[in-house]
């Protein structure tokens, strides 16, 4: 079958990012298309090469969070490194970079000049506080974000201190809306005619956007969202339940049809007909009540019941998935969420698949991470640079 061509294929994105939320950006572009060069310090490149579990002295995490982006190494120190710099940007469409504000600046390298040399050119800027305001010029990474921007306050159990998410979660938002602001400005760009602007992504401002109804909440009646373990007060019910053979299962019945069919489905007539649990703020009234009856009629059943007995009364559900779970679940392999490749020693190893899905122009894996400068030679090639200035490049420790 014919290649596809990619929905962001034509596009040059350059990445000056470590770790999560910039190159995380730029890795769903590199998925779908666009052609990235992530630049890399010589100096042992991104610290997420050594970031949790390590294979043959790389991350495993590395070789997916860089797939399909070629790796340059330039020290953005030397006169020589930003002057490669700026040649690959004043060609490039996006440039998407998470550096505490003012770093850039410094190099010579802030957005007046980036917007003089290229005037096409989108900047996204990811940043623990954004490009303004009085913390500007403080470090903040995702955990920080998370906290300021309200969802470690409400995570965890009342009667506890608050706990993370399990993930950088904080930074991988971050990420998503730096790309949703990339490809807002490209339309300006490209249909209305405009020139290239800054997309600003604070990493607290991420999370505050999720946040749901909290804040006319507070301002109307001057609630407080507080941390409720596994239920969402207001909506009942939906919780987390554990089986009779010590499994978890999330149970989604808050929709009222949903909820009568569950209550049918579990012997529960009277519940299922009761006038004031028809809609869900009698439910919600009768919260305790409720999750008491669901408690005991899962923690009667092993998993396997409960599960086929939901299903067939279409209620939303789904055990508690572990990593190991989703490996044979017949539902990921079928939409192909686990990809098959090769560590560069030839060792077979599984990746995540593409999100989203696209019926025409689906993403794709052309390769795993690279190996640091990997594509040095190739890349300073195109910009017309010969082999020996290469060589004196390397020599002089611009690359």
């Amino acid at each position: 079958m014919a290649t596809l061509n990619k929905p962001l294929a034509g596009l040059k994105v350059i990445e000056l990012g470590t770790l999560i939320a910039g190159p995380f950006a730029s890795r769903i572009c590199a998925e779908f298309g666009a052609e990235v060069i992530k630049v890399e310090s010589p100096d042992g490149g991104d610290p997420l090469r050594k970031w949790r579990k390590i294979y043959e002295g790389t991350s495993l995490w590395w070789f997916v969070q860089a797939r399909n982006k070629q790796s340059l190494t330039l020290n953005l120190k030397h006169e020589s490194g930003r002057e490669i710099l700026k040649k690959l940007l004043a060609e490039a469409d996006i440039l998407i970079e998470n550096f505490r504000p003012g770093v850039l600046e410094k190099l010579g390298l802030g957005w007046d000049v980036l917007h003089e040399l290229n005037p096409n050119l989108i900047m996204v800027r990811l940043s623990g506080f954004g490009q303004t305001g009085p913390m500007k010029d403080q470090p903040g990474f995702g955990a920080v974000g998370e906290s300021m921007g309200g969802l470690r306050y409400i995570t965890g159990f009342e009667d506890r201190p608050p706990v993370r998410t399990g993930i950088s979660i904080g930074d991988s938002i971050a990420s998503l809306w730096g790309v949703i602001g990339a490809l807002m400005a490209l339309r300006q760009r490209e249909v209305n005619g405009g020139k290239g602007q800054v997309v600003d992504v604070a990493l607290y401002e991420a999370i505050f956007a999720m946040m749901e109804s909290m804040v006319p909440e507070f301002d109307v009646m001057g609630f407080i969202r507080e941390r409720t373990g596994n239920i969402m007060p207001g909506i009942t019910p939906s919780s987390i339940h554990t089986s009779a053979d010590g499994k978890h299962v999330q149970i989604g019945a808050n929709g009222d049809a949903i909820f009568k069919r569950f209550m049918l489905a579990i012997d529960r007539r009277d519940l299922a007909e009761a006038p004031d649990l028809a809609s869900n703020d009698g439910r919600d009234k009768r919260r305790d009540e409720l999750y008491g009856v669901i408690d005991r009629w899962v923690n009667s059943l092993p998993l396997e019941h409960v599960m086929t007995t939901l299903q067939q009364a279409e209620v939303p559900a789904s055990r508690i998935y572990s990593v190991e779970d989703m490996f044979s679940d017949p539902q990921f392999l079928a939409r192909d969420m686990l990809l098959s490749s090769k560590l560069p020693d030839g060792k077979p190893f599984k990746m995540p698949g593409i999100v989203p899905k696209l019926s025409d122009t689906p993403g794709e894996v052309e390769w795993i991470g690279p190996e640091l400068g990997e594509h040095n030679n190739s890349i300073l090639s195109q910009l017309g640079y010969s082999p020996e200035q290469i060589s004196q490049l390397k020599n002089s420790g611009a690359i």
